[in-house]
């Protein structure tokens, strides 16, 4: 068997190399953070489920505090079951020298390693929390379905700022918690979002032509005024129509979830978290911070893309509640064929008059 295209081992040490150590790790405050998440994830799950309607059908929510090493190596695990069908295929094309059958000058699995492990590294510095939704059932269960903490981060933060951490702790386990009723609450959510990604990665064909097509519609792009990678990055870039299509799909799907995200965190935190609107601008200007570099680097991995996705999801629902009343969002919950487009999250009205005119057809 081959080893694969990607040297997962090279990739972690590269991620925990550039993710580095916070000091504040070490600090006395650390070993207090898990008991802490444990106490706010319990809460947080019972307001997001007065405030939703949403319950879990997989029993409690997990909470599990982690610094930036452990949090790279669950990422690391939980791609690995999320790209299992596409490393199946590609270990096909793998010749005895480590490189992509038909790719003249193709990249290595130590160089794919390397660009895994710089993006994760990147990620381990600034991410706080996050639902891992992948569970494969012939793996350690007790490794799955967990809601992360990255501890050394949220010390870091609340130091910077100030802010109080019984409150910013509570505040961002009730994010992460509302995604977790999201896919465990709604039957066919998780399964539909997973079955997108396989599609998606079905899809791909490591083919120096698709390449050459991708140069070709960069140069459009350009010519047109837009930049080509405003909606996702280089992913997108290089997806065929097909694709491009699923991404959007894929894309529509998470700035929904996203923006559903942050208002059920302001409104299951009412009069639990005084200081959320102080915690939002914080790190809202922390999104859009960073040099030069750090730019590129988001633009070009297509974070700058799904950072998007907080802003156009809230603007999606505030509009659709405005214009379609408290239970105008119901329907996206229906089931697949109900949610919005990436382009209806963009002219919301186009997802309320589809809803209207679908409704009225079964009606």
């Amino acid at each position: 068997m081959s080893p694969g295209p990607v040297d997962w081992g090279l990739a972690e040490r590269v991620a925990i190399r550039v993710a580095g150590r916070e000091p504040l790790a070490a600090s006395y405050h650390y070993d207090r953070l898990a008991a802490d998440f444990e106490d706010v994830t319990t809460r947080a799950e019972l307001l997001v489920a007065e405030a939703t309607g949403l319950r879990s059908a997989s029993g409690r929510a997990r909470a599990r505090v982690v610094g930036r090493d452990d949090w790279v190596r669950a990422n690391l695990a939980s791609f690995r079951r999320l790209l299992r069908p596409l490393i199946d295929k590609m270990d096909e094309r793998i010749d005895r020298t480590g490189r992509l059958a038909g790719l003249t000058g193709g990249l290595s699995r130590r160089a794919a390693g390397v660009e895994v492990g710089l993006l994760l590294g990147w990620m381990a510095g600034r991410v706080l929390g996050q639902y891992d939704l992948l569970v494969v059932e012939d793996e350690d269960v007790a490794d799955q379905d967990l809601v992360y903490y990255v501890g050394p981060n949220v010390l870091a933060l609340e130091k910077r700022f100030g802010f109080p951490p019984g409150e910013f702790r509570l505040w961002l386990a009730l994010h992460e918690v509302t995604h977790r009723a999201q896919f465990t609450g709604i039957p066919w959510l998780r399964e539909h979002f997973l079955t997108l990604i396989h599609q998606t990665l079905d899809a791909v064909d490591p083919d120096p032509r698709r390449f050459l097509d991708a140069f070709g519609q960069v140069l459009e792009d350009v010519r047109s005024g837009r930049n080509p990678l405003d909606d996702g990055g280089l992913a997108v870039l290089f997806a065929s129509p097909s694709q491009r299509d699923l991404l959007n799909r894929i894309g529509g799907m998470m700035s929904l979830l996203e923006g559903h995200g942050d208002v059920t965190m302001d409104r299951a935190g009412q009069g639990h978290v005084p200081s959320a609107p102080r915690f939002s601008r914080a790190l809202r200007e922390r999104r859009k911070q960073g040099g030069s570099l750090a730019k590129v680097v988001q633009r070009t991995m297509g974070i700058d893309a799904k950072l998007k996705q907080y802003t156009q999801g809230d603007a999606f629902i505030a509009y659709v509640e405005e214009h379609g009343g408290a239970t105008g969002l119901d329907p996206a919950w229906r089931g697949p064929q109900w949610l919005p487009t990436l382009a209806e999250i963009r002219a919301p009205q186009d997802w309320l008059d589809r809803v209207r005119l679908s409704e009225e057809l079964v009606g």
